[in-house]
């Protein structure tokens, strides 16, 4: 057996373990828990509470997919530092793969991607993806039951989940288009949603999409590849003993490194090297207090499902839908194997933010989308030249180096 293959059957049985001896936290029990580990005050408020602690305006709302799943949006209608009109059209924000709206406000009111937005003065709506501990909700299908509630991937992400919250948002403001905002997977979801129903180009006037995450295969994290690659290994077995949620908020690797983490030295030590393996490192970026913050939100939840689709994404060399084996690929897309997104279909003006550090996201596979694009505005690489994935929700240096051209084009598609 291959060393490669031992570090992953030692982490699939980690995993069994965790689950089955150590198990997950009720919600119910939660907050008594972290108050009884010294947890700090604030990671236990929702967003809302945190954004009007912070002096931000601030509203939930509930959107209810074709298929029926229940997602939690929230909205800040009005930014501390905004001292105009509110402008037109709205903004949303979508956020990354095991993230939560929250993770936008992790770092801040001088740093987080919500405040900054919101104090330019826009309408700025924040969605969560189905399977997050804010969207964890259906109809008719109970998670904690029903197996079939976890059956998704970034293409139900596209297809329902976005279309939804855009439609959602355009009735509640009147408007006609809003401004797009996808970071990592919210970006590959958005191209999907395009590739699939051309119907929402009409209703988007700009998309800027940073660190998007569509094709895998050059992936640099060695972690994050090994994690999605023994999800996959074991996909059969895990879902054989009813394992079809992965990494949720709640949950022991959540409940660990919240804890190891909720302390200052751990915070800026350990913690911050974890950071940086599973990422490229960018010393001095994100704040003691903003890795505090953050993993007291983050692993946020997702399918077993969808985290298999990534150890299918970094072993092939293009952007495809869920690879479920030849004899079920032809039952469900009638073809051996999975069709590729189309990305040449996607018309709606699109902007690239992206950094050179980016170990997930990587230089070449956003290289090989932005070629695929046929109304690519900018391609825009951020000056630093450490500037990785998760600089975008937790660097402190957000207003340097990305929000001046976020903010270029949502005033070019914005009255």
């Amino acid at each position: 057996m291959s060393p490669v293959t031992n570090t992953s059957l030692i982490l699939y049985l980690s995993l069994v373990l965790f689950k089955n001896v150590l198990g997950d936290i009720e919600a119910g029990v939660r907050k008594p828990l972290k108050f009884n580990l010294n947890y700090p005050s604030e990671p236990l408020i929702n967003f809302t509470e945190l954004a009007t602690r912070h002096g931000y305006v601030s509203e939930q709302h509930t959107v209810i997919t074709e298929d029926g799943y229940i997602l939690t949006m929230f909205r800040i209608t009005k930014g501390r530092n905004c001292r105009r009109p509110i402008k037109r059209p709205p903004v949303l924000l979508m956020h990354g793969l095991l993230m939560s709206s929250d993770c936008f406000l992790d770092s801040g009111p001088n740093a987080g991607l919500a405040y900054l937005i919101s104090d330019l003065c826009y309408d700025l709506w924040l969605p969560n993806i189905r399977g997050n501990y804010y969207s964890r909700r259906h109809i008719k299908l109970d998670p904690d039951v029903d197996q079939d509630f976890w059956d998704f991937s970034n293409l139900e992400f596209g297809y329902y989940d976005i279309p939804a919250s855009i439609d959602y948002i355009l009735h509640h403001t009147k408007s006609k288009k809003l401004n797009y905002i996808g970071f990592s997977q919210g970006g590959g979801s958005f191209l999907v949603m395009n590739s699939k129903r051309p119907e929402y180009m009409e209703k988007t006037g700009v998309a800027i999409l940073l660190e998007p995450g569509t094709r895998h295969t050059y992936t640099r994290s060695r972690l994050f590849r090994l994690l999605c690659e023994t999800y996959l290994l074991y996909y059969p077995l895990l879902t054989d003993i009813g394992e079809y949620e992965a990494l949720p908020l709640g949950g022991i690797v959540q409940k660990l490194t919240a804890f190891l983490c909720k302390d200052s030295i751990a915070a800026s030590s350990g913690c911050r090297l974890a950071l940086g393996l599973i990422d490229g490192p960018h010393p001095g970026s994100v704040e003691t207090e903003t890795i505090k913050m953050l993993f007291n939100h983050f692993p946020a939840g997702t399918s077993l499902k969808n985290i298999v689709w990534y150890g299918q994404a970094v072993n092939v060399d293009t952007f495809q839908n869920f690879d479920y084996g030849a004899s079920k690929n032809l039952q469900v897309y009638g073809s051996v194997q999975p069709p590729a997104f189309n990305l040449s279909l996607v018309e709606v003006p699109i902007v690239i933010i992206h950094g050179r550090n980016d170990f997930f996201a990587s230089p070449a596979d956003v290289e090989w989308m932005a070629s695929k694009l046929p109304n690519l505005l900018e391609q825009f690489y951020v000056e630093e030249p450490l500037w990785n994935h998760f600089d975008v929700t937790y660097s402190r240096l957000t207003s340097k180096y990305i929000l001046p051209k976020i903010s270029e084009y949502l005033k070019k598609y914005s009255n």
